[in-house]
């Protein structure tokens, strides 16, 4: 679902991504700032699918993530915060701990 179908289109990330926690969804975005947020809270999720790859319409967005779940849904399943780029898929395990 799009945050736009379930009216939080002007939301904050935190808000997103506290709904996200809530429902026990992941988040798919564009934005650097839900990995943020999520590497500085210790929060264990929601998982956080961030793409970096450009010009990718609903449809190719939909095939990419349907190429990848099978490789990351272990991962998104216990919380991690997962990027895509045109030559890799980075995974980083939830919570972030940092020395």
């Amino acid at each position: 679902m799009h945050v736009s179908e379930i009216g939080m289109s002007r939301a904050s990330d935190a808000d997103i991504l506290q709904r996200a926690r809530a429902e026990t969804r992941a988040c798919v975005t564009l934005d650097a700032d839900f990995h943020s947020l999520l590497a500085t809270s210790g929060e264990r999720g929601p998982s956080v699918i961030r793409i970096r790859r450009e010009g990718l319409d609903a449809a190719a967005l939909a095939a990419l993530l349907q190429g990848i779940w099978p490789s990351i849904e272990n991962a998104l399943s216990s919380g991690a915060l997962v990027t895509v780029t045109e030559r890799s898929i980075r995974v980083r395990q939830l919570p972030i701990v940092r020395p």
